[in-house]
């Protein structure tokens, strides 16, 4: 974080990236001395309502964050800002989003937890759009332009108004990791698990929280022990929107996934907690998983970031990802999507065994058409055929078999209806891993 004495004081002459936070009601002049070397400018969590007319001074600004500020509008001096291509206005007040704030060369928009209740139809004249977080407005539709946007990957529209999802939507040909709980649609199917699900409820007062393990979007996980299951790990949701959607929706979706040897499963349903927050009752997984790869970068955008030094060996590697496809071929016949298949949520123990965790874009299949059903299990298989190219990717020691190449061709090819079931892709991957 930087501070706005540096600023003034000229102290970070040649900086590109610049974060204030400030209490800012308006951007500083002082930003303008950086207008040939900024890049990404971070005005978050500050009191800003607008932004100048004269932003597009700074020529080399690619990013921009505005979260957590008091916009109802998106500022339609972005779309003058020629080399912008992330815009980042999450938590504001926004309503009313101007086709002209949409920047020409535009590739990952967010606007998460705003009361946005339409989008222009210029948001799908943005050939380079490739990332879009929309998660936790009051959407009742989306732009039929979108179905031009050949480019998108992920795309969150969770704890909407939508009343169902669209045809086109689905037959995007690179659209992965889509999160779309938490909509009219789905809530029924939703709430009914989480009234019937079957795990047993444990008593906060039962735990001894010990330790913070890691927080994400949706909520904090520590270490506890309880006196019949011994060390466990305990997840608190926040109890708000996150970027994936609704904290209610990963709870039913966790419930319903049930047990699988490639899943972190839900053993218990916390009551109780002094703040009323839910929670889940989770085994504690060994020291010896570590989390495969960091997510994605403002740079890789969609995909995730890995530590260049990690080697794998074929053997190692396609047994990761024949267990990835097993526990996804058990989601899909649990009826769910895990709409967030990433290295990022996956842990290994460098043997071949995997874990894939966080069930925060996950939704149920029965709250759509048997046909978009299908199409919403495909996605899922992009992701899976994503991950195989990454593992191959970082095999060493040898050469991965091309069999495995044409797979994950297979799961990345265009036309959704034609990639492989995640069963069968499980069968072929285990049967290489074991040649």
């Amino acid at each position: 974080m930087n501070t706005l004495e540096q600023l003034r004081a000229g102290n970070l002459h040649g900086a590109q990236r610049l974060t204030l936070r400030a209490k800012l009601r308006e951007l500083p002049a002082e930003v303008y001395t950086l207008a040939d070397t900024l890049e990404v400018l971070d005005l978050s969590d500050n009191e800003l309502d607008d932004l100048p007319a004269d932003l597009p001074r700074l020529h080399r600004l690619k990013v921009i964050f505005c979260s957590d500020n008091r916009f109802t509008r998106l500022p339609e001096v972005l779309g003058r800002c020629e080399a912008l291509e992330m815009v980042g206005f999450k938590a504001n007040r926004i309503v009313d989003v101007p086709a002209a704030a949409l920047p020409p060369q535009l590739r990952w928009l967010i606007l998460t937890d705003n009361r946005i209740e339409t989008l222009p139809d210029e948001l799908g004249r943005r050939p380079r759009l490739q990332k879009v977080a929309l998660a936790g407005n009051r959407l009742h539709a989306l732009p039929a332009s979108l179905a031009a946007c050949s480019n998108l990957e992920l795309l969150r529209i969770s704890a909407n108004q939508l009343g169902a999802l669209p045809d086109w939507l689905l037959a995007l040909p690179r659209l992965t990791w889509l999160a779309h709980g938490g909509n009219p649609y789905s809530a029924t199917q939703e709430a009914q698990t989480l009234a019937h699900a079957p795990a047993p409820l444990v008593p906060w007062a039962s735990l001894d929280v010990q330790a913070l393990l890691g927080e994400g979007a949706s909520g904090h996980i520590y270490r506890a022990a309880h006196a019949d299951r011994g060390a466990v790990a305990v997840k608190v949701f926040k109890g708000e929107v996150t970027s994936d959607g609704l904290p209610s929706t990963e709870l039913a979706a966790c419930l319903q996934a049930g047990a699988h040897p490639q899943l972190i499963p839900a053993i218990g349903r916390l009551s109780g907690h002094p703040a009323g927050a839910d929670g889940l009752l989770m085994p504690l997984v060994g020291p010896e998983f570590r989390t495969l790869a960091g997510p994605p970068s403002l740079a890789s955008c969609t995909r995730d970031v890995y530590d260049p030094a990690l080697r794998l060996s074929p053997a190692v590697a396609l047994a990761m990802a024949a267990g990835v496809a097993e526990a996804l071929a058990h989601l899909h016949e649990r009826g769910l999507t895990h709409g967030d298949l990433y290295a990022h949520n996956l842990l290994h123990d460098g043997q071949g065994r995997v874990r894939l965790g966080d069930f925060g874009a996950a939704s149920f299949l029965a709250s759509v058409p048997a046909a978009q059903a299908a199409r919403l299990r495909a996605l899922d298989v992009r992701a899976l055929g994503c991950l195989l190219e990454e593992l191959l990717g970082c095999c060493d020691g040898g050469t991965a078999p091309a069999a495995a190449t044409a797979l994950a061709q297979a799961c990345l090819q265009p036309q959704v209806a034609q990639r492989p079931p995640a069963r069968d892709l499980a069968r072929a991957l285990r049967e290489l891993a074991e040649a």
